[in-house]
């Protein structure tokens, strides 16, 4: 059987408990910008959005301080690799891992998508 490689990005909402995700099979600056639209548009605008990153290139490419400058609601916090502030979402993509991806079988790229989503 083939690898299908799927990046699968997450933004949690640690007060709900609410997951917005977007899978892609590649994390470029552009398909990262298509998350933060996502995100924008799922939630309130009268909120502020606090991002909290990785040091990922595709995280800091001109496009995306171009994007950030358009949407000023947006916060970028960038922490270091294994950061306590990452925890909560590794444990959630762990917890993802082991009770359904390990557990499953996908015949294509969009089963696997729907089962994840």
């Amino acid at each position: 059987s083939a690898t299908v490689s799927v990046i699968t990005m997450c933004a949690l909402n640690v007060a709900s408990g609410k997951v917005i995700t977007k899978m892609t099979n590649a994390h470029r600056a552009i398909e990262f910008i298509e998350f933060l639209e996502i995100i924008d548009k799922n939630v309130p605008k009268e909120l502020g959005v606090h991002v909290v990153l990785d040091n990922y290139a595709a995280h800091k490419t001109e496009s995306v301080r171009m994007w950030l400058l358009a949407h000023p609601r947006f916060e970028f916090h960038f922490t270091p690799t294994y950061s306590s502030w990452m925890n909560q979402v590794e444990r959630w993509f762990s917890a993802l891992t082991t009770k359904y991806l390990q557990r499953s079988v996908h015949h294509s790229v969009t089963e696997l998508n729907e089962g994840i989503t």
